[in-house]
Protein backbone atom coordinates (compact mmCIF):
# COMPACT_ATOMS: atom_id res chain seq x y z
CA UNK A 1 0.00 0.00 0.00
CA UNK A 2 1.09 3.59 -0.58
CA UNK A 3 -0.39 7.05 -0.21
CA UNK A 4 -1.48 8.07 -3.72
CA UNK A 5 -2.12 11.75 -3.06
CA UNK A 6 -2.98 14.39 -0.49
CA UNK A 7 -5.57 17.07 -1.34
CA UNK A 8 -5.52 20.68 -0.22
CA UNK A 9 -8.26 23.30 -0.63
CA UNK A 10 -6.77 26.62 -1.72
CA UNK A 11 -7.97 30.15 -2.35
CA UNK A 12 -5.63 31.04 -5.24
CA UNK A 13 -5.10 27.94 -7.36
CA UNK A 14 -2.61 29.46 -9.80
CA UNK A 15 -0.45 31.09 -7.12
CA UNK A 16 -0.25 27.85 -5.18
CA UNK A 17 0.61 25.85 -8.33
CA UNK A 18 3.42 28.29 -9.16
CA UNK A 19 4.77 28.14 -5.58
CA UNK A 20 5.07 24.34 -5.56
CA UNK A 21 6.54 24.33 -9.09
CA UNK A 22 9.07 27.07 -8.31
CA UNK A 23 10.33 25.94 -4.92
CA UNK A 24 9.74 22.18 -4.81
CA UNK A 25 10.06 21.13 -8.43
CA UNK A 26 6.44 20.06 -8.85
CA UNK A 27 5.06 19.30 -12.27
CA UNK A 28 1.36 20.08 -12.69
CA UNK A 29 -1.03 18.20 -14.92
CA UNK A 30 -3.47 20.12 -17.11
CA UNK A 31 -6.02 21.91 -14.97
CA UNK A 32 -9.23 19.95 -14.41
CA UNK A 33 -12.41 22.04 -14.42
CA UNK A 34 -15.96 20.97 -13.59
CA UNK A 35 -18.13 23.94 -14.61
CA UNK A 36 -21.28 22.54 -13.01
CA UNK A 37 -19.68 22.25 -9.57
CA UNK A 38 -17.44 25.32 -10.09
CA UNK A 39 -14.52 23.08 -9.16
CA UNK A 40 -10.98 23.20 -10.51
CA UNK A 41 -7.83 21.35 -9.54
CA UNK A 42 -4.26 20.41 -10.39
CA UNK A 43 -2.42 17.25 -9.48
CA UNK A 44 1.23 18.00 -8.72
CA UNK A 45 3.89 15.35 -9.18
CA UNK A 46 7.24 15.69 -7.42
CA UNK A 47 10.62 14.36 -8.55
CA UNK A 48 11.45 10.94 -7.08
CA UNK A 49 8.06 10.69 -5.32
CA UNK A 50 5.07 8.47 -5.90
CA UNK A 51 2.73 10.61 -3.77
CA UNK A 52 1.05 13.57 -5.46
CA UNK A 53 -0.48 16.76 -4.10
CA UNK A 54 -3.88 17.82 -5.38
CA UNK A 55 -4.61 21.55 -5.19
CA UNK A 56 -8.37 22.17 -5.31
CA UNK A 57 -10.51 25.29 -5.51
CA UNK A 58 -14.23 25.99 -5.32
CA UNK A 59 -15.53 29.53 -4.76
CA UNK A 60 -17.88 28.45 -1.94
CA UNK A 61 -14.97 27.10 0.13
CA UNK A 62 -13.16 30.04 1.73
CA UNK A 63 -11.04 30.76 4.74
CA UNK A 64 -7.53 30.56 6.03
CA UNK A 65 -6.16 27.31 7.39
CA UNK A 66 -5.50 27.25 11.13
CA UNK A 67 -4.06 24.77 13.59
CA UNK A 68 -6.88 22.24 13.97
CA UNK A 69 -7.37 18.53 14.35
CA UNK A 70 -6.52 17.08 10.97
CA UNK A 71 -3.99 18.34 8.46
CA UNK A 72 -0.83 19.65 10.20
CA UNK A 73 1.86 19.94 7.51
CA UNK A 74 3.34 18.43 4.37
CA UNK A 75 6.91 17.17 4.70
CA UNK A 76 9.33 17.20 1.77
CA UNK A 77 12.53 15.13 2.03
CA UNK A 78 15.25 17.08 0.25
CA UNK A 79 18.11 14.61 0.69
CA UNK A 80 20.63 16.58 2.76
CA UNK A 81 21.03 19.16 5.53
CA UNK A 82 22.58 21.50 2.96
CA UNK A 83 19.50 21.24 0.74
CA UNK A 84 17.24 22.00 3.73
CA UNK A 85 19.37 25.02 4.66
CA UNK A 86 19.54 26.30 1.07
CA UNK A 87 15.80 26.06 0.36
CA UNK A 88 14.97 27.48 3.80
CA UNK A 89 17.15 30.54 3.11
CA UNK A 90 15.67 30.94 -0.38
CA UNK A 91 12.07 30.80 0.87
CA UNK A 92 12.83 33.21 3.72
CA UNK A 93 14.55 35.64 1.33
CA UNK A 94 11.48 35.52 -0.92
CA UNK A 95 9.24 36.47 2.02
CA UNK A 96 7.83 33.14 3.17
CA UNK A 97 7.65 33.00 7.00
CA UNK A 98 9.96 30.66 8.88
CA UNK A 99 8.05 28.95 11.70
CA UNK A 100 10.88 26.83 13.13
CA UNK A 101 14.43 25.68 12.44
CA UNK A 102 16.46 24.59 10.72
CA UNK A 103 17.21 22.30 13.64
CA UNK A 104 17.63 18.72 14.70
CA UNK A 105 14.51 17.59 16.52
CA UNK A 106 14.46 15.42 19.62
CA UNK A 107 13.66 12.38 17.49
CA UNK A 108 16.62 13.01 15.19
CA UNK A 109 15.08 14.75 12.17
CA UNK A 110 16.87 17.73 10.65
CA UNK A 111 14.12 20.07 9.53
CA UNK A 112 12.74 23.54 9.09
CA UNK A 113 9.09 24.59 8.92
CA UNK A 114 7.89 27.44 6.72
CA UNK A 115 4.52 28.70 5.46
CA UNK A 116 3.38 28.56 1.84
CA UNK A 117 1.42 31.47 0.28
CA UNK A 118 -1.81 30.38 2.02
CA UNK A 119 -0.20 29.73 5.41
CA UNK A 120 -0.03 25.93 5.15
CA UNK A 121 2.95 24.49 7.00
CA UNK A 122 5.71 22.92 4.91
CA UNK A 123 8.30 20.81 6.68
CA UNK A 124 11.61 20.57 4.84
CA UNK A 125 13.65 17.60 6.03
CA UNK A 126 16.60 15.48 4.98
Amino acid sequence: MKIEHVALWVNDLEQMRRFYETYLGAIANDKYTNERKQFESYFLTFPESTCRLELMRRPDIQGTPDETIGYAHIAFALGSKEAVDTLTRRLEADGYPLVDGPRTTGDGYYESVLLDPEQNKLELTV
